[in-house]
């Protein structure tokens, strides 16, 4: 019988993906769900849902039940506070890695980081990422363990990313930082086919591991922004947008979050992140740990991304 994968975060954009590859490929899948009947897609009889959270021990139990691989996708990516981030994207992989080492079979963990890590010092998101990764590094001793940090992930299912191209498509690009800077990205499908290489892999090298859609030096906005005329035949503007016009929805956000209580999106933090100029990173540590190679760069992804003009129909 084919093995029993756990996967958290399987509402996600990108936990979607995997499941559904999951589920095509005939692995039957177990995921942990904050509510019935809100997570895991696609909807599929190979997909148990297990209601809980990271918080709470008995759903993590439940989750990892007589199975040895876990893919960990979920995340906090919304928030004002350094806490709100740590209480998910740190104590949350202490939780899941403390379940499993508890086990007395050995077991696998894949967790999505994220490259932001790289630089903690930018973000309570950042600091919160790094700080998951270092738990896996100090506190895993039976678990066998791999830490992707993805950089801007984009695909079918893409919330974050996909206004930004249809924007573009309007013709207008907007340039949130230094017209210089520079920053990687990576395909869905790609992300997805890393998982199931490591899935395939028998002995790899537990560790951190950038994965990228392999662009030398990775992309611009001037990159993209021509991109998307080639897609969409008509011509782009980017118009750098001053960095006063983004700080005053960030600092609203984070005071109006301590009177009302929600976890905001945009915040002083994570505009700093946002325009941090070098976000670049390569493949090539993973490509030796995996039997993996990135397929799809940015034309070409954007040409399979629906709900913008650039779609083409495969």
């Amino acid at each position: 019988m084919t093995q029993t994968i756990a996967v958290t975060g399987a509402s996600g954009f990108i936990g979607q993906a995997i499941c559904k590859r999951l589920t095509d490929a005939g692995y039957p899948v177990r995921a942990l769900v904050r509510a019935q009947g809100k997570a895991a897609a696609p909807a599929s009889d190979m997909v148990v849902q297990v209601t809980g959270s990271l918080e709470d021990a008995s759903s993590l139990d439940a989750l990892v039940r007589n199975t040895a691989v876990v893919v960990h996708c979920a995340g906090a990516v919304r928030g004002a506070t350094q806490q709100q981030f740590d209480r998910v994207n740190i104590d949350g992989v202490r939780r899941l890695l403390q379940t499993l080492e508890n086990r007395d079979a050995s077991a696998r963990l894949l967790t999505l980081s994220s490259l932001a890590a790289r630089e903690p010092q930018l973000s309570y998101y950042a600091a919160s990422k790094y700080g998951g990764e270092q738990v896996l590094i100090n506190e895993a001793s039976k678990v066998s363990w791999m830490a992707l940090r993805p950089p801007a992930v984009y695909g079918p299912g893409d919330r974050e990313l996909l206004p930004l191209f249809r924007l573009m498509a309007r013709g207008i690009a907007p340039l949130p930082g230094s017209p210089d800077a520079r920053f990687s990205m990576v395909f869905v499908d790609d992300l997805v086919d890393a998982v199931f290489a490591w899935l395939r892999c028998d002995h790899f090298t537990s560790g951190v591991y950038t994965i990228d859609d392999g662009t030398a030096g990775g992309y611009n906005w001037l990159d993209v922004a021509a991109t998307v005329e080639r897609l969409c035949r008509r011509p782009v503007r980017v118009l750098r947008v001053p960095g006063w016009i983004l700080g005053i929805p960030a600092h609203v956000n984070r005071m109006a979050s301590r009177v009302f209580g929600y976890a905001p999106m945009l915040t002083p933090e994570k505009l700093r992140e946002l325009r941090h100029p070098d976000w670049v990173c390569d493949s090539n540590g993973l490509k030796e740990a995996l039997d993996w190679v990135p397929r799809i760069q940015l034309e070409e992804g954007l040409r399979r991304t629906p709900g913008w003009p650039g779609y083409r129909r495969q």
